[in-house]
Order: C-alpha cells, then sequence, then structure tokens
C-alpha cells in the first residue's frame, strides 16, 4: 500500500438490508470517523445483523436481552504476541438494520442520517472513545457531532435526550 495507508472496512451481510447503504459509502463514513479520531489505521469489520444476532450478542457480553443499534468489540491482542506479528486490527462493530430503521423513524432523522451516526459512534467506540460518564461523553459527542457535519449531517444529539449505542466489554 501506499504512504497514504487508510483504514480499511470489511462489511458482512447477515440480514437482507434494502434500504441500507452500500458498502462504498458504509466504508466512508467508518474510514472518516478513524481519520478524525486522530487517523487510526487498521482493519474494521463491519457486520449488518437481524435482530436475533445483535440481541443474542447484546445479551451474552452486556447482559442486556434485548435488541440494540450497534455494538462494538474492540481487538484485544492476544498476550505473548508481538505487536508486528499481524496487520492492525481495530475491532468489529455489529449493527441492526431493523433497531437502525426503527429509531431513523421515531427520531424524525433521515435513515442515511442515523446510519452515518451508528457506524461512526461504532468506529469511535474502537478506537477507545466512550459515554459512560459525563465528561467523556462530551467528548465523544462533540467528535460524532464534528464527524457528521463534516458529511453533510445534522447534529444526531438536536432533540434528544437518550443515547443508546454501547460497547461490548
Amino acid at each position: 500500500m501506499s504512504g497514504t495507508v487508510k483504514t480499511t472496512v470489511e462489511i458482512q451481510w447477515a440480514t437482507d438490508s434494502p434500504d441500507a447503504p452500500d458498502d462504498p459509502q458504509l466504508t466512508r463514513w467508518a474510514q472518516h470517523a478513524a481519520r478524525l479520531a486522530g487517523n487510526a489505521r487498521g482493519e474494521i469489520t463491519l457486520r449488518i445483523v437481524s435482530a436475533d444476532e445483535i440481541r443474542e450478542l447484546n445479551r451474552d457480553y452486556r447482559g442486556k436481552d434485548k435488541p440494540t443499534n450497534v455494538l462494538s468489540f474492540p481487538f484485544e491482542m492476544p498476550e505473548g504476541l508481538p505487536a508486528d506479528a499481524m496487520e492492525p486490527l481495530l475491532g468489529d462493530i455489529i449493527i441492526c438494520d431493523s433497531v437502525v430503521r426503527q429509531e431513523a423513524n421515531e427520531q424524525h432523522k433521515t435513515l442515511q442520517a442515523h446510519w452515518a451516526h451508528m457506524v461512526t459512534h461504532g468506529v469511535l467506540h474502537l478506537l477507545g472513545y466512550d459515554h459512560i460518564d459525563d465528561d467523556d461523553a462530551t467528548v465523544m459527542e462533540a467528535l460524532e457531532i464534528r464527524a457528521l457535519a463534516e458529511q453533510g449531517f445534522a447534529d444526531p444529539y438536536a432533540g434528544t435526550t437518550d443515547n443508546t449505542t454501547e460497547q461490548a466489554p
């Protein structure tokens, strides 16, 4: 690769999502978020799933037996493996198409805007950002707002008070 190595994104479709953004658009949103958050480089797997699959993951990894919109699983290098033993992996992002559609409708957002937000939010979680306490949430939300604004989307938090996206442990 050239000197301008980007974050690569592998997209897996585990459900039919006819109104979801296409692979190039999902990739652009993920790469934009990675650049904004310190020019992170590495591989991200983005998996689009059904409500049943994300519910199972949410139950198994977070103890919450319900579907959610997005889960992030940051990659952890196995103990004892040299850092340069493999290509850099950032982790996996799991997004539930039906939950994203439902939330976009309930929150009166365009589907594209909500997808862009979920991808951006998931990438930031992979890179260590969180929203557990108010200070961390302020930093993460500011990055999300900026990333989305740079791509022509409105503030995803304008008029909302509930942030339900989550990071898996």
